[in-house]
C-alpha cells in the first residue's frame, strides 16, 4: 500500500467528501483523485518514467498536492524543494538529485532561466499558474515549459498505475543544510505511508478532522502531519499560501478547523496577535508543535491564552519524519517530545550504542518501518547514520521512568565551559522564563581559559530590558559555567523558513564581528 493507493481507497469510499480547501474553495476526494490520475498520464505521454526524479519548487497551493500524487502515481521519484531558495541553492539539488522534469511558478522562472544553461538533464518546466500574468511564450524556456492545468486537463483516466513496491523511494528530501551541503534522504513509499498512518491513528486524526496546513508542504512535518495524514484518513487539509496569524484565527472559526500543527514561532506569532481582536480557537480540539524544540514558558502561556492542549512530538526528514508525540489520552508533560508513536522505536545510547539507564543524557536512536533507506549517493553518510538498523539522530536526549523522551540538545550544539557540558536548550529555557525576553538562542565562542564560552543573542518584548539585568536573572537560576558571558541583543533571531533557527548565522555574525 503506498499514500496514493489510499487517495484512490478514500475516494471510492467517500467521493463526495471534501479533500482540502484552498481560498474557500472546497475540492472533493473525487475531484482531488481524478486530477492525480490525470496528470501522472500526462507525465507518462511527456515520457516519464518509474524511478524519473522530479522536483516540486511549488508553495502550498493544489499545485503541490496534485504534482506530488500525480509524480507518485506514476512512480517517479518527487524532489520537494524551498522555492525560496536562491539560483545556486536550486541549481547544487537539481544536480545532486538527476531532476528530469521540474514542477514551479510562473514567478520564479527567471531563477531557472538564469541556471538553465548549467542544467541540461532538465527536460521540461511544468509551469504553475500564479494569476501574476507571466507569459510562458516570453520565457527563453519556453520550448520545455508546460501549462501544469492544462496537462491536468488533457490526461487520461485510463491511466493505470505501474506495479510499486514498498521499498521503492518515493521523495528524495534534501536536509536544510545548516551544516554544509544538504544531503538526499531517501524516503520509499513504505516510510511515507507508514508515517502518516502510524502519526494519524496515534493523534487520532480522522475522517471528521479540518486540519490548518500552514506550514510548507515542502517541508517534511507540513507533508505528514498536515498532508498525508488527514488524507490517510480521509479528512479535510485547510491550505494556506503563507502563514498568517489572523488567517489562522479567520479559518478556525468560519471553516470549523479542529487540529492546527505549526513550528514554535508560530505559535509565538498567534499569542502575540491573538489579544487584538479577542482573536479564539475554539473549534480547535489540539495542536501539534515540531521542527523544534517548544520553549516551555511559551507553550504554558499558548495553552492558557487558548484553553487549548498543544502536543508536541519530534522527528527528523530521515525519520519521515515523526518518531514521538505527546499522547492526548494521558496527561502531556510540558518539556517533553512525549513517547514512541506505534510501530517506532526510539532509545537513548551512549557513544558505544548501548542503551543508558533513565535520567541519563545519551544520543537518540530510532528504528521502524519510517525510517529511511540512506542518503542519495552519499554511502558514506549514510553509514555513519544508520548503524544495526538504528538511525543516530545527532540529538542528545534522556528518558524518563515513565517512557517520555526529553531532547537535550543536538550533538553538535553542545558547549564545553571548562571541561562541563553546557545544553544550550537548558540556558534559553532560563532566558524564555524573563517576561522581558520574546526570543533566545545560545551558542558556544572560543574562550582562552575555559575552551568554550556561552555567548546568548535575545531579542526582547521589553526594550528597557538590558543586559546586566538579564545576566543577574540568569545567575539567580543557572551554575556559574552555564551564565552567559555576554549577550548580543538583536531585533529578531534568524530563522530558515520553516520557523527552525539558524545558530549558523549566528556564529558567522560572531567570526565576522
Amino acid at each position: 500500500m503506498n499514500i496514493t493507493e489510499q487517495l484512490a481507497i478514500t475516494a471510492r469510499n467517500n467521493p463526495g467528501k471534501t479533500a482540502y480547501v484552498f481560498n474557500d474553495e472546497e475540492t472533493s476526494y473525487t475531484e482531488l483523485d481524478r486530477a492525480v490520475t490525470k496528470f501522472a498520464s500526462r507525465l507518462q505521454q511527456l515520457g516519464y518514467k518509474k524511478g524519473d526524479h522530479i522536483a516540486l519548487a511549488v508553495g502550498n497551493s493544489p499545485y503541490y498536492v496534485i504534482g506530488l500524487y500525480g509524480a507518485l502515481r506514476l512512480g517517479a521519484v518527487a524532489v520537494p524543494i524551498n522555492p525560496q531558495y536562491t539560483a545556486s541553492e536550486l541549481e547544487y539539488i537539481l544536480k545532486n538529485g538527476d531532476v528530469k522534469g521540474i514542477i514551479t511558478m510562473d514567478v520564479l522562472l527567471e531563477k531557472f532561466e538564469a541556471i538553465s544553461g548549467q542544467l541540461p538533464g532538465i527536460e521540461h518546466y511544468i509551469c504553475c499558474e500564479s494569476g501574476a500574468n507571466s507569459s510562458f511564450v516570453d520565457s527563453p524556456l519556453h520550448e520545455k515549459l508546460y501549462s501544469f492545468s492544462k496537462l491536468v486537463e488533457e490526461g487520461s483516466l485510463g491511466f493505470e498505475q505501474p506495479v510499486i513496491a514498498d521499498g521503492e523511494t518515493a521523495i528524495v528530501l534534501y536536509t536544510s543544510g545548516t551544516t554544509g551541503k544538504p544531503k538526499g534522504a531517501m524516503l520509499t513509499h513504505k516510510n511515507i505511508y507508514s508515517n502518516a498512518k502510524d502519526t494519524a491513528d496515534y493523534l487520532t486524526i480522522g475522517g471528521d478532522d479540518r486540519v490548518i496546513a500552514a506550514l510548507p508542504m515542502f517541508h517534511v512535518f507540513c507533508l505528514t502531519v498536515a498532508l498525508n495524514a488527514p488524507l490517510m484518513n480521509g479528512g479535510t487539509v485547510m491550505i494556506m499560501p503563507k502563514f498568517s496569524p489572523q488567517e489562522v484565527f479567520r479559518i478556525a472559526k468560519e471553516q470549523g478547523a479542529t487540529i492546527f500543527a505549526g513550528v514554535p514561532t508560530m505559535y509565538n506569532y498567534l499569542l502575540q496577535a491573538s489579544g487584538q481582536n479577542g482573536e479564539d480557537l475554539s473549534d480547535i480540539r489540539f495542536c501539534i508543535s515540531g521542527g523544534a524544540s517548544m520553549p516551555v514558558s511559551l507553550l504554558k502561556q499558548f495553552e492558557a491564552a487558548f484553553d487549548v492542549t498543544v502536543s508536541e512530538g519530534y522527528g527528523l526528514s530521515e525519520a519521515s519524519p515523526v518518531t514521538c508525540f505527546n499522547p492526548l489520552d494521558r496527561p502531556r508533560k510540558p518539556g517533553s517530545i512525549g513517547t514512541s508513536i506505534m510501530n517506532v522505536e526510539n532509545k537513548v545510547v551512549d557513544e558505544f550504542g548501548e542503551e543508558v539507564p533513565p535520567g541519563e543524557v545519551g544520543e537518540l536512536v530510532v528504528r521502524g518501518p519510517n525510517v529511511m533507506k540512506g542518503y542519495y549517493k552519499l554511502e558514506e553518510e549514510t553509514a555513519a547514520a544508520l548503524k544495526n538498523g538504528w538511525l543516530h539522530t545527532g540529538d542528545m536526549a534522556r528518558m524518563d521512568d515513565e517512557g517520555y523522551f526529553y531532547i537535550v540538545d543536538r550533538k553538535k550544539d553542545m558547549i564545553l565551559v571548562g571541561g562541563y557540558n553546557v545544553y544550550p536548550r537548558e540556558v534559553e529555557e532560563v532566558l524564555y522564563d524573563h517576561p522581558g525576553v520574546a526570543e533566545a538562542a545560545i551558542i558556544g565562542t572560543p574562550h582562552p581559559e575555559t575552551g568554550e564560552s556561552v555567548l546568548a543573542f535575545v531579542a526582547v518584548s521589553d526594550p528597557q530590558l538590558d543586559e546586566a539585568a538579564l545576566l543577574e536573572f540568569c545567575k539567580a537560576h543557572l551554575a556559574g559555567y552555564k551564565v552567559p558571558s555576554s549577550i548580543e541583543f538583536m531585533d529578531e533571531l534568524p530563522k530558515n523558513t520553516t520557523g527552525k533557527l539558524l545558530r549558523k548565522k549566528l556564529r558567522e555574525q560572531i567570526n565576522h564581528s
